[in-house]
Order: structure tokens, then C-alpha cells, then sequence
């Protein structure tokens, strides 16, 4: 990952000296967009932070375990689809709660939706594509995640 603000600050420097002016007016833009999303960003880190003081590894468990496996896949994609979170933080997550005894549909639907639904964004998403286009976007890889789930349920003999 350091490579990528070595290449960027490499970018950077050679946009300086091919032309000066547009660079600074660039970063001036870039900073003061910056600072306009800061306070949504920071907001969105502390509600994220809350969620997760409440959804420990037993409480997850609780909701995902086997015992109902339709009712976990609902779970499973309500909770996923709170918060938006990288592939590096879900991956490692999905790897302990396989360890536990989640099934692998339920597992599907919950990192799917982790990675490409966030209700929570939809305020920042909301300031720079407009509430239509965040509420599309969002029911759409809903509906895919839906369809991933049901297809590694399928696959992996949890279903039919």
C-alpha cells in the first residue's frame, strides 16, 4: 500500500514541473473538499465505531449461527448492509467467523453486503451523486447480494 503515496507523490511532483499553477489549484480543490467531507467522514467513523462496540463476536454468532438458516441470511444482510468496510477488515472477519461455524451462504450474503452495501454513506453519497442514485446503488447490490448468497448456499449444498 505504501508503493501507491509513493507513485502518487511521484505523480504529484512531476504534475508540479510540467505546470505549476494547475497543480497548486488542484490541491487547493482537492483540500478544500477535503475539509468539506471531513465532518461526514468523521461522523460515519464514530457511528461505525459505536456499532462495533455492540456487535462482539457472540453477538454475531448468536444471530448468524446455524440453528435458523434463513433467518441468519436475513441477518446477515441487514447487519452487512450498515456500513461499508474494505476487503482487507471483512476478509479476515469472514476467516474467523468460518472458524466458528457460520455457513458459508450466510457468510456470503454478510461480506457481500459488507463490501458493497452502506445505509450509513448514504448522506455522504447522497452530497455527491444525489439521494436517487445512493438509494439505487445501494438496493441493487442489495438484491446482488441476495443472489451471491443464494448461489454459495446453493453450491455448497447448505440449500436445495
Amino acid at each position: 500500500m505504501y508503493y501507491l503515496y509513493g507513485i502518487t507523490g511521484l505523480f504529484l511532483i512531476i504534475s508540479f514541473f510540467i505546470d505549476k499553477k494547475k497543480t497548486l489549484k488542484a490541491l487547493k480543490i482537492s483540500i478544500k473538499k477535503f475539509i468539506k467531507v471531513l465532518p461526514q467522514f468523521l461522523n460515519i467513523i464514530i457511528i461505525i465505531s459505536i456499532l462495533f462496540i455492540f456487535l462482539t463476536d457472540s453477538v454475531i454468532l448468536k444471530y448468524l449461527g446455524k440453528d435458523n438458516l434463513f433467518i441468519s441470511f436475513v441477518t446477515a444482510l441487514v447487519l452487512g448492509s450498515i456500513t461499508l468496510m474494505p476487503g482487507f477488515i471483512v476478509f479476515p472477519l469472514a476467516g474467523i467467523l468460518v472458524t466458528k461455524g457460520i455457513s458459508y451462504m450466510v457468510l456470503s450474503g454478510f461480506t457481500t453486503t459488507l463490501m458493497m452495501v452502506g445505509i450509513i454513506y448514504i448522506p455522504l453519497e447522497k452530497s455527491y451523486f444525489g439521494i436517487k442514485v445512493a438509494i439505487i446503488r445501494n438496493i441493487i447490490f442489495f438484491i446482488i447480494a441476495i443472489i451471491v448468497g443464494l448461489i454459495t448456499g446453493i453450491v455448497y449444498g447448505e440449500i436445495f
